[in-house]
C-alpha cells in the first residue's frame, strides 16, 4: 500500500511504482513551497540540469529508494534447543521410522545436466535432528547384489534446520540428484543401472510412505559456542544440503538462543546457471546481510579460471586464498560437502597456495584438524 510522505514543506503522493529484482523504487510527484529539501540533516538546493533555479511552487520529479528488511521467521517448538547433545540413531535399519512424503519438486532449470529434487518429509516430530546431520533412507525391494536381502540404507544430508521448512519441527528436507546411467556406446539410458534410492525418492508423490533411519553424523554439526565465528563452506552439487540448513538458521529463523553475528562465506560449484541450487535464498541473504554473508559460485560450463580452463570450486578458493588463509589463521571453520572427487583438486590447490606463501600445507592441515576447524563430508 502506498503512503503519502512529507518532505520540507512538500506533500507527495506516489505517482508510479515499479518493482525491481533487488529493491523497490517509487516515483513521487511533489509540489514544493520552497527550493530546499532536508535529508539526513542536510539541506539540498533543488535545481534541474539546464534549468534555472526552481521557484516557489515549482514541480519536481524525485526517485525515492525504499529499503525493506525482512523479519525473521518464528520457529517452534523451542525445546528443540534444550538438548546438550545431538540426537543419534533414534531409528535403525531393522526398525526404521515410517515417514510421509509432503512434497517433491525439481530444483533445477531445463538446461541443467540432470535432475535434482527437493523432497520434504513429515516425521511428525518423532525424528529430531540437528543441522549438519543425515537421514538414512531404505528403498523398497531386494538388494540386487544380495538377492533375498532388503536394500541397504542410503544416507542423505538434511537440507533444513531442525525446525524444517514448515518451521514447526515436524519435517525434514532432502536434496537429491537423480542418478541416471547412460550407456557410453549407445548413449541410451540403462534403467537397470540407475540409482535405486535417488530415483525412488524423486518419483515419490505426496502422501507416500518412506522408511527413514537416523539421524546420524557429528562431523558437520554447526559449532554454536561462538555466534560471531567465521564459517567457510565449500559445496559441489547436492553437497549444498547441510549449508542450506546452517544459513536458514543463521539468517532466516528467529531462534532466541542463537543470534549469529559472524561471517558465513559460501562457495557453490555446479555445471551452469540452471544447476544452481537454492540460489534465490542465498542471493536474498547476501542482499539482507552483506556484512555477514558472502556468496560465490563456480559454474564449470560457463566460467573460466585464470588459466583459461573450466572454473571449479578449487579455482574460486585459489582466487580468494589470501583472505581464506587469513580467516583460518583467526580460527575460521572450513567445511566441504559433495562428491568424493572434489577433494583431491581442493587439497592440491590448498597445498600449492600454501607453498607459494612459503608455508607447509601438511603442518597447517594438521593444525586445522587438531583445532577442529576442518569438517568434511563426501560421498
Amino acid at each position: 500500500m502506498a503512503h503519502p510522505i512529507v518532505v520540507k514543506g512538500a506533500f507527495c503522493m506516489p505517482h508510479v511504482t515499479t518493482s525491481f529484482a533487488n529493491n523497490d523504487k517509487a516515483f513521487y510527484s511533489c509540489k514544493f513551497q520552497n527550493s530546499t529539501l532536508q535529508f539526513s540533516g542536510k539541506a539540498w538546493a533543488l535545481q534541474c540540469p539546464g534549468e534555472p533555479r526552481l521557484k516557489s511552487k515549482s514541480k519536481v520529479w524525485m526517485s525515492v529508494q525504499q529499503v525493506t528488511t525482512k523479519s525473521k521467521v518464528s520457529v517452534t517448538p523451542l525445546n528443540l534447543e534444550d538438548a546438550k547433545d545431538p540426537p543419534l540413531n533414534l531409528y535403525r535399519p531393522k526398525e526404521p521410522y515410517t515417514a510421509t512424503i509432503v512434497s517433491v519438486e525439481s530444483l533445477v532449470g531445463p538446461k541443467a545436466p540432470g535432475e535434482t529434487c527437493q523432497i520434504v518429509i513429515d516425521h511428525g516430530g518423532n525424528l529430531p535432528y540437528w543441522e549438519g546431520q543425515s537421514y538414512g533412507v531404505i528403498p523398497p525391494g531386494e538388494n540386487p547384489k544380495k538377492p533375498g536381502t532388503p536394500n541397504t540404507v542410503r544416507l542423505y544430508s538434511i537440507a533444513s534446520t531442525r525446525y524444517g521448512d514448515s518451521f514447526d519441527g515436524k519435517t525434514a528436507t532432502l536434496c537429491v540428484r537423480r542418478a541416471v546411467y547412460y550407456d557410453p556406446v549407445t548413449g541410451k539410458e540403462d534403467r537397470s543401472k540407475n540409482g535405486i534410492c535417488s530415483n525412488y525418492l524423486c518419483d515419490r508423490k505426496p502422501g507416500d510412505k518412506v522408511k527413514i533411519t537416523g539421524p546420524s553424523g557429528k562431523v558437520m554439526l554447526l559449532p554454536e559456542d561462538d555466534p560471531n565465528a567465521t564459517h567457510i563452506m565449500i559445496a559441489t552439487g547436492t553437497g549444498i544440503a547441510p549449508f542450506r540448513g546452517y544459513l536458514r538458521r543463521m539468517f532466516m529463523e528467529d531462534v532466541p538462543s542463537f543470534k549469529f553475528g559472524g561471517l558465513a562465506w559460501l562457495f557453490l560449484g555446479v555445471a551452469n546457471t540452471d544447476s544452481l541450487l537454492y540460489n534465490d535464498e542465498f542471493t536474498e541473504y547476501a542482499n539482507q546481510y552483506p556484512k555477514n554473508f558472502r556468496y560465490d559460485t563456480a559454474l564449470s560450463r560457463e566460467h573460466k579460471n585464470k588459466r583459461g580452463g573450466k572454473m571449479y570450486v578449487q579455482d574460486k578458493i585459489e582466487e580468494y586464498s589470501d583472505e581464506i588463509f587469513e580467516l583460518l589463521d583467526k580460527g575460521a571453520h572450513i567445511y566441504f560437502c559433495g562428491l568424493k572427487g572434489m577433494m583431491p583438486g581442493i587439497q592440491d590447490t590448498l597445498k600449492r597456495v600454501a607453498e607459494e606463501r612459503g608455508e607447509s600445507w601438511d603442518e597447517r592441515f594438521s593444525q586445522l584438524k587438531k583445532n577442529k576447524q576442518w569438517h568434511v563430508e563426501v560421498y
